[in-house]
């Protein structure tokens, strides 16, 4: 049956839930929030369930397998060299992931401030083919685009305006941001 209720699995016990949450971190990089979530699903419901993940969580932290500082150093470089995203989609993309705001002002700071946002924004034009925009809908649909990628919109309409966009629609945009 394709819609059949999924078998509850067995509680592991904390040996079994150690294991499960290394064998986790091998497959991939995740904060402490995160593996959390995925071990709460796995443990022993109630109080001796969480004390058991606080156990493991603090005892992979002290073998080094579970930093939320690594794991968002990682993530804000590979989100700016692998998909050329700006500092505010990769600053909400952490927010999801639970890592702590002060950790993510650093992490940003550090990864961001030799970073041509200029540049950086055209190379992301460049990787996702956004070609340059030739009339008002189009220069909406790019001015989207870039925005929801984590530019900075002074960045987003100089770079438009460079490429001789729609400066009706550029106007528009830039003065409903300016009102927000």
């Amino acid at each position: 049956m394709p819609f059949a209720r999924r078998k509850s699995k067995e509680p592991l016990t904390e040996t079994e839930l150690f294991d499960y949450a290394v064998k986790s971190l091998g497959a991939r990089m995740q904060s402490i929030r995160d593996l959390r979530r995925k071990m709460k699903e796995r443990a022993e419901p109630g109080e001796d369930g969480e004390a058991a993940m606080d156990r493991i969580l603090a005892r992979l932290v002290d073998m080094r397998y579970l930093s939320d500082e690594r794991y968002a150093a990682d993530f804000t470089r590979l989100r700016q060299e692998n998909r050329s995203l700006g500092r505010r989609r990769v600053q909400q993309d952490l927010q999801q992931k639970g890592i702590a705001g002060d950790l993510i002002a650093t992490t940003l700071d550090a990864a961001y401030e030799d970073v041509d946002e200029y540049a950086l924004l055209r190379q992301h034009m460049e990787r996702k083919r956004i070609k340059p925009p030739t009339d008002e809908k189009s220069t909406a649909r790019v001015l989207r685009r870039l925005m929801a990628a984590g530019f900075s919109p002074k960045t987003v309409f100089t770079v438009l305006r460079q490429m001789k966009a729609g400066d009706a629609a550029l106007d528009r945009a830039e003065a409903e941001s300016a009102d927000e």
